[in-house]
């Protein structure tokens, strides 16, 4: 029943409360990105949802768009501006999903939604990801976050859809609160994002 009803409810209650919550830091941060990156404050980009349906994801924009001589993307680290670097390590880039959550894309908990690219390099096991929406945060988020491997990742989000619950999802909530003011895992050590998916060995 919770899984297939009140969760979704529940999702839509609280996206849309913390919405009118945090509104306020919302627009702050909005203003600030639009400085910082030349009028663009979002980032929007096609991820996979449940069973693999694409939607689009919407985040701050914490990396301007500076590329090299060749017309090429300049690297993660260089274009991530200062403001960019203060709400990713805060997860205030996070925000703006709360839209995703109210419109169904997403749930508050759940495993990350990845990139489309990453669908053919799954194994069918990892595949189960896909079983349910895609979350905010969720069990591997508070158990490692971008600090771990992706296999280990992995197993934490098979594991989440097969022991999904209310109980598990509030224990996730308040681990997210705790992590965020801890700031730990955001980023592989020596970088600032974490290392793409190349697949299975």
């Amino acid at each position: 029943m919770y899984k297939n009803f009140f969760k979704r409810l529940i999702d839509f209650i609280l996206s849309l409360s913390l919405l009118i919550i945090f509104s306020p830091i919302f627009l702050f941060v909005m203003i600030g990105l639009l400085f910082a990156n030349q009028g663009k404050p979002f980032f929007f980009q096609k991820r996979p949802g449940k069973n693999g349906k694409i939607f689009k994801i919407v985040k701050f924009k914490t990396m301007n768009d500076k590329k090299d001589k060749n017309g090429n993307l300049l690297s993660d680290a260089e274009r991530l501006t200062a403001i960019g670097n203060f709400i990713r390590k805060t997860s205030l880039d996070e925000i703006p999903q709360l839209i995703n959550v109210l419109k169904g894309d997403m749930s508050v908990i759940g495993p990350r939604p990845l990139l489309p690219e990453y669908l053919p390099l799954y194994s069918h096991e990892q595949k189960r990801r896909h079983d349910v929406r895609p979350g905010i945060t969720g069990w591997a988020q508070v158990n490692g976050r971008n600090a771990i491997s992706w296999t280990k990742k992995f197993e934490l989000d098979v594991w989440y859809v097969d022991h999904l619950s209310f109980s598990l999802d509030v224990k996730i909530f308040f681990l997210t609160i705790k992590k965020v003011f801890i700031r730990e895992g955001i980023s592989q050590e020596g970088q600032v994002t974490t290392e793409g998916f190349k697949g299975n060995n």
